[in-house]
């Protein structure tokens, strides 16, 4: 039986927040008003927070055998969705970036990313152990406050 890695379900969250804060400090630069660059600078200190948290916690995770009914087309699956749509290659995000250029495409953007995130986190957890899930559920609420946090500031700049 193949051993699962659950310290590559961090080793992904560390990437994904390598990104966000390279969009956030693209967004920053877009946004047009003060209170909204304020606001993606603050997100984009928290993804480096995030990071780092999470780099701490990828050194705790050892791996483990994968729970009953685990599939490894499964979790090539997940590689692929995370390559394809949570982690960007340097010119699909130069690209995704280069299409923002109101506040509210730039608040969607981060917001789908955030929901994006979320997926993968409720995903892969679901293939550790009950007891190994801590670390994902970490991150599941740092990436629910960060949407939180878009969608009322999309909802105060449409009102």
């Amino acid at each position: 039986m193949a051993v699962f890695d659950a310290s590559d379900i961090v080793e992904v969250a560390v990437r994904i927040e390598e990104n966000g804060v390279r969009f956030y400090r693209h967004a920053a630069r877009v946004a047009g008003k003060e209170d909204l660059k304020a606001l993606f600078l603050r997100l984009a200190e928290d993804e480096e927070k995030h990071g780092r948290i999470f780099s701490t916690l990828r050194a705790d995770l050892a791996p483990l055998i994968p729970p009953e009914g685990y599939d490894s087309e499964y979790t090539a699956y997940l590689h692929r969705y995370v390559d394809d749509i949570l982690v960007f290659k340097p010119e699909a995000f130069t690209g995704e970036l280069a299409k923002i250029g109101t506040a509210v495409e730039a608040l969607d953007f981060a917001i789908r990313r955030e929901l994006d995130s979320i997926f993968y986190y409720q995903q892969t957890g679901s293939l550790l152990p009950a007891d190994r899930r801590g670390a994902v559920d970490r991150i599941i609420t740092e990436e629910k406050h960060h949407f939180t946090i878009l969608s009322e500031e999309k909802q105060r700049l449409t009102r």
